[in-house]
């Protein structure tokens, strides 16, 4: 369900344009307690972290 980027570790939805090549991961590390740690345009649909999980 999310890619983390080869370049930063950053956390995307898979289908992100702006993640590149990434690594294919099955939930949000535990580091991410809510969407202010998710700095991605593509995570602005959500309106809270419960949504994603």
């Amino acid at each position: 369900m999310f890619t983390m980027s080869n370049d930063d570790f950053s956390v995307h939805l898979r289908d992100c344009d702006e993640v590149g090549s990434g690594i294919p991961v099955t939930s949000l590390p535990d580091e991410v307690t809510s969407l202010d740690d998710l700095p991605c345009a593509c995570w602005d649909k959500f309106d809270s972290i419960d949504e994603v999980e």
